[in-house]
Parts: structure tokens; sequence; C-alpha cells
């Protein structure tokens, strides 16, 4: 029978065969060729003589193209390989899933043959089949770098049974694939590596077989999952939803002008295969139908056969574009003052009144493209930011070609809102990064005071002075923050006050004194360099700072905001990319959240860490980072729904610290980490996957509490309206208290923390009712 997934590394194995008879071929005749009479010189280096070889000596020379690199790696594949097949063994015996029996019968079948395959190559070269270990030296160190079980582990599956064995055998069998990935990265890594065409051949081979096992491994890992949220079926229109302790109020889709209505779900266009990949889709098909027709005559016959082919497990024949479209319609971030909610996008903003029972009604869209369109409100001022090339100073549609041009706008825009029916851009700050988001720190009758972080690329020096790309220089763009004025009586006049080093060494003053970048150790996340902040959560009220530094989360004392003092760095492992902050009401904690693959890779699949791509929590100890816990949302998500820890707000409930957050296509979730080591889900709202062939950047940008009501920016569908609803997690008058909230400035900004109070009824209402009162 042929095994499925490896037609074309068979073929190949089957050309080995001809090389063999060809390398006799030569043997036979090698008599002719070491007659020769003229020499076979091997030059030296450039002013040494040449030296004669023998046709022995040629011939060997001809045939060291493999390094040491080769040889170590196909050794230790052996052994991993090994053990995969160990692994799948157990399972005839120890389930009846059938589709674990049908993997499990794959992975022995392609395994097995390509142990023989390294055997063989390794054998023909002279070199030893396992590499040699030192006396008193065990495998186990290197055995877990590579995704192995350890021996613990297997002694565990062996003694599983039925869907624990099911479970244990997809985590373990999971890891086990990746860890053969990471071994395929690093040999190729080498230097001259992989130089022999069967073995360039095998490591792809591996690579495909083993990324497209994890996805189907992972999919069944799902499929375990009690959680409503797994298994939501797809759709831009109709998905499947799950929805625990909320109400869904409301949902509006994208106003006119901000979508695409020839392809509002933003999906990848299809290309029609090439006539020889048709060609090859028919041949795999017919070869299927003869597989099937085989098992079928197996079956008839009585034979105990395994399946190596899962049901759907032929490759989808559609392949779609790589690139997607630019992001380029995505609501971003909210902000909120009395009844108005202003909605960022890439390609502007949108103006909101909230009605009966929050529902916004549009009032103005506003198009000004850039990208990424966060917005901060301050009385009639509204502050928007903007970083991509495209983004122009006249908010035209045409984009900025030119390297280098007067045209081009990256920073911060400056509109008057005064009429929100038709708001008017009144200045703006440029900036050498851009403006990823910005937080308004100060405001008073005469001036705004906010700080800016921009997090793309350097611009021109020449189209920006003082834009200076070179991290080794002392007046380097990187590692500063942006602290700007706008001044009222005249926004136009707004402009970059300082650019404080709050990423210096404290002792020896260098400004790059923070995370370098890298990863911290086997097994750990790569993590950027600290050179910018992504997100800045300012409390003034209590004169901290949160700032979520790329790789480091920073906490600062703003007492004088014009020169923020860092007071405390801290650095987690698990962490890609240190993303937002948020504190509790009383300050006493920060939530940080790691945005791992950039908010548009899936990152929530059932065999994802779950302390990557999550949160971070941390109480404030006599000034210091204390770590408590991470919590990541827990219901596995598909490989087609990007999902990862992104924003959210605290919802104020005396007594407790409640936190609503986006996932992006992993929904909306609700924390409890009253207790910051024991953090605990206590509501969500989930869709399935916008198309369940393609990964869309999608879901839930930000999720904010509001004046009683949850609001959800989805990136690509519109916004969305939830509800808390009583439950064993929050009782009706603790919910009541949460609408009742008084916030002392009467706006909500994202990256602006102001202090809630209650009334003394609502704070002992609330208490009762936790005493069961």
């Amino acid at each position: 029978m042929t095994k499925s997934g490896f037609r074309g590394r068979t073929a190949g194995f089957r050309g080995r065969t001809a090389r063999a008879a060809f390398a006799a071929m030569l043997v036979g005749t090698s008599t002719i060729a070491f007659a020769q009479s003229a020499p076979i010189v091997q030059p030296g280096a450039p002013g040494e003589d040449s030296r004669d070889l023998s046709a022995e000596e040629a011939v060997k020379l001809a045939g060291s193209s493999y390094t040491r690199a080769d040889v170590k790696f196909l050794q230790d594949m052996i052994t991993h390989h090994a053990q995969a097949v160990a692994m799948a063994q157990l399972a005839r015996e120890r389930t009846n899933t059938r589709e674990i029996i049908a993997i499990a019968g794959r992975i022995e079948a392609s395994q097995d043959d390509e142990i023989a395959f390294m055997r063989e190559w390794l054998e023909s070269r002279g070199e030893p089949t396992a590499m040699a270990m030192p006396a008193g030296h065990d495998h186990s160190h290197h055995h877990v770098m590579m995704g192995m079980a350890t021996p613990e582990q297997m002694q565990a599956l062996a003694a599983a049974e039925g869907a624990e064995f099911d479970r244990q055998f997809l985590t373990l069998m999971i890891a086990h694939h990746e860890g053969a990935l990471d071994m395929v990265d690093e040999l190729l890594a080498q230097p001259g590596s992989a130089a022999d065409p069967m073995l360039y051949r095998f490591t792809g081979d591996v690579e495909n077989d083993q990324k497209s096992e994890i996805e189907r491994m992972d999919a069944l890992l799902a499929g375990l999952s009690p959680d409503p949220r797994a298994g939501l079926a797809a759709g831009f229109d109709d998905a499947g939803e799950a929805i625990s302790n909320l109400r869904h109020v409301a949902s509006l889709r994208k106003p006119a002008g901000f979508f695409n209505p020839d392809n509002p779900a933003d999906l990848r266009p299809a290309i029609p295969p090439r006539e020889e990949e048709s060609e090859e889709a028919a041949e795999d098909l017919a070869e299927a139908a003869e597989e099937v027709a085989a098992n079928a005559a197996a079956e008839e016959e009585g034979e105990d056969e395994i399946p190596t082919r899962m049901e759907g497990d032929e490759e989808s024949l559609t392949e779609f574009a790589e690139r997607s479209p630019l992001l380029d319609f995505a609501n971003t971030d909210m902000a909120f003052f009395e009844d108005v909610m202003v909605a960022g996008n890439y390609h502007g903003f949108n103006i909101y009144r909230l009605g009966e029972d929050g529902v916004p009604a549009l009032m103005s869209s506003v198009v000004c493209p850039g990208g990424q369109g966060d917005v901060s409100v301050v009385g009639d001022i509204l502050v928007m930011s903007v970083e991509q090339t495209r983004g122009r100073v006249d908010c035209g549609l045409e984009g900025v070609e030119e390297d280098v041009s007067e045209e081009r706008f990256r920073g911060l825009r400056i509109f008057d809102i005064s009429d929100l029916r038709r708001p008017r851009q009144v200045g703006g700050v440029q900036t050498c990064r851009g403006s990823h988001t910005h937080s308004i720190v100060s405001a008073d009758a005469e001036k705004i005071v906010l700080y800016n972080s921009g997090t793309s690329s350097i611009r021109d020096e020449e189209e920006l002075a003082g834009c200076i790309d070179n991290p080794a220089s002392s007046r380097t763009a990187l590692f500063s923050i942006d602290v700007i004025e706008i001044p009222l009586a005249d926004p136009s006049q707004a402009r970059i006050v300082k650019s404080p080093r709050v990423f210096a060494d404290d002792e020896t003053g260098d400004i790059a004194g923070l995370w370098k970048g890298g990863e911290s150790g086997e097994g750990t996340q790569y993590t950027r360099r600290t050179d910018q902040c992504h997100d800045i959560t300012v409390f003034p009220s209590r004169n901290l700072a949160a700032g979520a530094c790329s790789g480091n989360g920073i906490l600062m004392d703003i007492s004088d905001p014009y020169n923020p003092k860092r007071i405390d760095a801290v650095f987690d492992k698990g962490f890609a990319y240190w993303h937002s902050a948020t504190f509790n009401n009383d300050g006493t904690k920060v939530v940080f959240t790691d945005e791992w693959g950039g908010g548009g890779r899936p990152r929530c699949r059932a065999s994802d860490p779950l302390d990557w791509g999550a949160n971070a929590i941390y109480d404030i100890v006599e000034g210091k980072l204390e770590f408590r816990s991470h919590y990541k949302m827990p219901a596995p998500q598909t490989e087609w729904e990007n999902c990862v820890a992104h924003n959210g707000s605290i919802i104020p409930v005396p007594g407790r610290d409640i936190f609503v957050q986006s996932w992006y296509q992993g929904g909306i979730s609700v924390m409890d980490f009253t207790d910051s080591a024991n953090p605990r889900e206590i509501a969500f709202f989930d869709r399935g996957p916008i198309s369940d062939e393609q990964m869309v950047v999608g879901g839930y940008w930000s999720s904010y509490w509001y004046n009683g009501r949850i609001y959800g920016t989805e990136i690509t569908r519109g916004i969305d309206v939830f509800a808390l609803e009583p439950s064993e997690h929050l009782t009706k008058a603790e919910i009541a208290a949460a609408q009742a909230a008084s916030y002392a400035s009467g706006r909500f900004n994202p990256q602006t923390q102001t202090e809630v109070t209650w009334s003394k009824a609502a704070i002992d209402a609330a208490e009762a009712s936790r005493e069961g009162g």
C-alpha cells in the first residue's frame, strides 16, 4: 500500500535504487578510469603548490558532500522517529477513536520508512546510525529539547486508555512533531548543511508532513474540549456563537465607506491551479481511490488493517494569494465621553451616539487613512495615531509612493470635534516612528500632555530632521518615547517637547539598558528587543504608568509628566512581545499582555502553551512588580483563527478586580483576578472563524466597559454590545454597582486610567450580596 503523504518521498527513495545501480556501474568500469595516464591535480591555496591525487582520492573528495551537522541531524532524527513509532503503536490497544488510530497508523508507516532511509544514508557513507555518548551521559535533556516525551510521560501514556489516552497522545505527539521542525530549522541554519540533494529533499518532506499532521492533531485535540467555543461553525455573517454570563445587546455592521462591498470579509483571492498541478491532483485522487479499494478488500478478507489515511485527509486543491488586504478597513480602538463613542479604524474613525440600552447610532464617518487609527478625546479635541507610510497630510486616499515626501504623515493627527457631524483636522505632530498608540497624561484649560509610542521603522532624516536610525548613535530615534504638548488655544502648534530615555541602564547610562532581544534559554520565546513601548497606560491620580515595551514590562513614576522615571522592569521568558498594560482600580496590580505572533496568527490552538500569548499578572509591592500568575483564554481555537491576548479594561465592581478583554478571533473573555495568583474566567462570547479555508485577520481588537455595557470593536465585522448577566460568579448587586460607578473625568480613553468611585449604598449592597444578603 502506498503510504499517505509519502508519495513524493517514496518516488525519491525508489531513485536510490537507480543511484545504487549507477554507483555499481562506476565501480565496474573503475579499472578503465584508473588506467588513465593523465595526472589528477588538486591546486593549493593562492601561492601554494598543487598536489597530485590518485583516482581513489579524487572520488573520495567528490563524495564528501555532507557535514558533521548532517550526520548528527540524521542520528538524532532516527532516535526521534523511533519514539514517535513507539507512541503510535500504543494506539492500537488503548483507544477506539478511529481518527486517532488513523493518524497513528500514518505516523508509524511513514516514520518507519524514513528511519530506513536515514539508516541507509548514514551506512552508505560509513557513518554510525547512532551518536556515541560519553559514559554516564543520557539523552533525557536532549530529548526535551527536541520535543521528545520524557520516560515518565511515556509511562503515563502507556497506562492511559480511552479519552485520556487520546488527550495525552495528541499533546505529546504535537510537541514531538514541533521538535522535529525545530531540528530541521537548526540543521538548515548551519553553513553548508543539507547540500546532498536527497537529504535536502528529505528535510522538506519532514517539514511538510509534520506541519500537516500537527494541524490535523490540533483539530482532534480541540475536539476533545467540552468548551462550547471549540468547533464553532465558520462564516462571515452566519458563524456559530457561544456565550456565557453575558447578554448580546446589539451588533452593528461597519458603516458604508469602511468596508470593501466586493469583499467585506477581507478574504484572499483564490489562485487557479496550473495545468500540471491539476494533473498531479488527478493522480492523487486516483491513488486515493486505489487505496480505498485496497482497504475495502482487506476488510472483506478480515485483515486487521491500520488505516493510514484519515477521512478528509486530502489537501485542499484550492490555493489562496499569500497577501491579504492590508487591514485597510480594520476597526481598532475606542474612546468614550458622555453619550458618545468614537471607534478608530485604519481608514479613519466613526462617531456614534449611545442610545437606549447603550446601542450606538452612527453620527458621522471621517475618512483619513494611515492606520492604526487609535483615538483619544479631551473636550473638543480628538487625537488619532497614524503609523503607516501611506498616510498623507491632507487625508488623501492615494497614499505616498516616494521614499521621501512632504506629503507623508506619520504621527499624531489632531481634530476639532466640536461639531460631531463635521470634524476638522486642526493640527498634527510628525514623529520619527509614527504613532502606534498614545496616552493622555494630563489635560487642563491650556494644554494636553500625552505620551506617544511609535513602533514602526524610522523615517528618512531627509524627510524629518533628527530621525536617526543607528542604534549605536546617542541621537538615535530608538530607545525613547515622545512627550507631546497640544496647546488648546492653537492645536496647530502641537510639538514634541521631550524624548525621555526610559530604557537606560541606571548604572551605566546606556540608553539600550533593557532586553537586547532573542531567546532566554531552551524552550523559551524569542522576545523582541526593548527599543520602544507598544502601549503606555498612565494612571495620573496614582502618579504611575505601566509600559508594555516590546521586550519588557516597566513601571514608571510620572509625578513629573515631562520626566517619567522607570522604577522597575520585568521580563517573562514566555512573552514574545509585551503589548499592553492595565492597572486595577487601586493601582496595586498590573495585567500585562503578550501579543505573540503580532495578532495575525493562530496562537490559541489546543497545543499552544497556556503561558504564551497570555496575560501576566503582577502585584505592585513597595514600588516593585511581583509576578503572580498567567491567564489565557481557555477555549481551543482553530488554525483559521488569529488569537492572542489583546486590549481590555477594568469592569468596576467594588471589592473585586475584573477585566474584560479581546482575544481577536478567540472572542471576548471576562477574567476575575481578585486573587492575582489564581485568575479565572467568569464570562465569555465567541464566534466561529470568518473562514474555514484561510486565515483572515479578524475578531475583537478592543473590548471596553463603559456606562454599564461592554463594547467590542470587531476588526472585520463591526461593533458588538454586551451586558453582564448575574451568575454564580457575579451578583445582580455587583453588576448594578459597576453600572453606577463614577469616572472623575467623565470620559474613557484607552491608555488612560481614571480612578473609579461608588456611592456607599452601592458598595454596601455589593458586599452584602457576596455574603448572601
